[in-house]
């Protein structure tokens, strides 16, 4: 194992693509309830809070990865069952609404996906499907944008799953530097 710096930087969770597109679930999440959703109900409070959860645990997460690898993995899993209960949420709405869920491949699905690929892009690149257009519409691209989130949480918590096994985390750096500290301090033989 190398030894490196005993805490590296946490933090920089606003460059993750996966927290970008998060806050696009959030914002988007919020028109669409204040939209098609009763504003009193509990549906409109869960959808907004487990998109809140999707982009917080991020924030955590990221926060945490300094000090705890278990910690930084466990809340970007949280934040991926947030979405994933969101993106239940949505194809609920639809089918009990009597909308279709668009196919993955279909056309309108692909168009929506492709804004995600832009450098700079923001909940502006999708609020006239939110905002302007029809409830399946706006439901439809919520959840092709949750879909882009949770995968690139996927490979997140899959990367640093890979980076703890070969790297350990805190402890297991504390010890090396500890030891190497030590065995500078022995006089030699």
């Amino acid at each position: 194992m190398e030894t490196g710096p005993i805490m590296p930087a946490s933090g920089g969770y606003r460059n993750l693509e996966a927290f970008k597109l998060a806050t696009i679930v959030y914002d988007g999440t919020t028109s669409f309830c204040n939209r098609f959703v009763a504003p009193r109900s509990r549906t409109n409070d869960q959808m907004i809070q487990a998109a809140r959860s999707g982009k917080q645990n991020i924030v955590e997460g990221s926060m945490a990865s300094a000090t705890s690898s278990k910690s930084e993995i466990f809340l970007l899993n949280v934040a991926r069952a947030s979405l994933e209960e969101l993106l239940n949420d949505y194809e609920d709405y639809l089918r009990q609404n009597g909308h279709r869920q668009w196919d993955k491949n279909e056309e309108k699905a692909a168009y929506i996906r492709k804004i995600a690929r832009r450098e700079e892009k923001g909940y502006k690149d999708y609020c006239k499907y939110v905002e302007e257009k029809s409830a399946e519409t706006a439901a439809n691209t919520m959840i092709c944008v949750i879909n882009q989130a949770s995968f690139l949480l996927r490979r997140m918590i899959k990367r640093n799953e890979r980076n703890f096994v070969e790297q350990g985390g805190l402890t297991e750096r504390m010890h090396a530097a500890r030891s190497a500290a030590r065995r500078k301090q022995q006089p030699e033989r």
